[in-house]
């Protein structure tokens, strides 16, 4: 059973503590495992040497975005010049180039005909998710996330994994969440090493679908 580990890179929306995606990236290392990483231009500017960790660490880096403004609100000119500054700032700070794989900021877009239109024309997939990890929600502790792990099983194989970078229960959760996987026969992979992705945004069991 294939499983994608994704982790939204990003700026947080509320105060947390530094170093948690440092702390992260470490985690993976020590399980030996690789992920995928939407990585947010002004966010791979403002921590250049943890950006630069990323791929050379066995991670695929893809684009999320420079300003993590909901996609549906920007005009074309706005779309394209949004995730072309990303588009740079990831290649200058990660040292990759980040397409084809996008994640619309909250999933917002994803599954509009004419964002994923232009998003195509610049060389990008919009890739959604099959778990949300709910690591987002306020006061969300490890137990809550390892309910992702119920989410994996009753997706089976392919089954994308939505986590975050800045939240305090994200590393505190993830070497249990990997350990149940495992145990349960997970091979945890990058996404272009899937035959599918998910196009739309699904969510755990029991918890909301609001993204974010």
């Amino acid at each position: 059973m294939r499983v994608g580990l994704t982790f939204d890179v990003e700026h947080p929306d509320r105060p947390t503590h530094t170093g948690l995606t440092e702390k992260l990236l470490d985690q993976l290392g020590e399980l030996d495992v690789r992920s995928t990483m939407f990585v947010q231009g002004r966010w791979a500017q403002a921590y250049p040497k943890v950006a630069r960790r990323i791929a050379p660490e066995g991670h695929l880096v893809g684009n999320h975005s420079h300003f993590h403004a909901r996609m549906p609100m920007l005009t074309g000119r706005g779309l394209r010049s949004d995730v072309q500054s990303a588009e740079a700032a990831i290649k200058q700070f990660c040292g990759t180039d980040p397409r084809p794989w996008f994640r619309c900021p909250f999933g917002a877009g994803g599954e509009s005909p004419e964002l994923l239109a232009d998003l195509d024309r610049l060389g990008y997939r919009e890739v959604g998710w099959s778990v949300d990890g709910h690591d987002w929600a306020h006061r969300s502790g490890p137990p809550v996330i390892q309910r992702a792990v119920r989410g994996v099983l009753a997706h089976g194989d392919g089954a994308v994994v939505l986590f975050h970078g800045w939240p305090r229960s994200t590393p505190a959760a993830l070497p249990e969440v990997v350990r149940q996987l495992r145990a349960a026969g997970a091979e945890f992979v990058r996404l272009d090493e899937l035959d599918a992705l998910p196009k739309q945004h699904g969510a755990a069991p029991t918890e909301a679908t609001t993204t974010e």
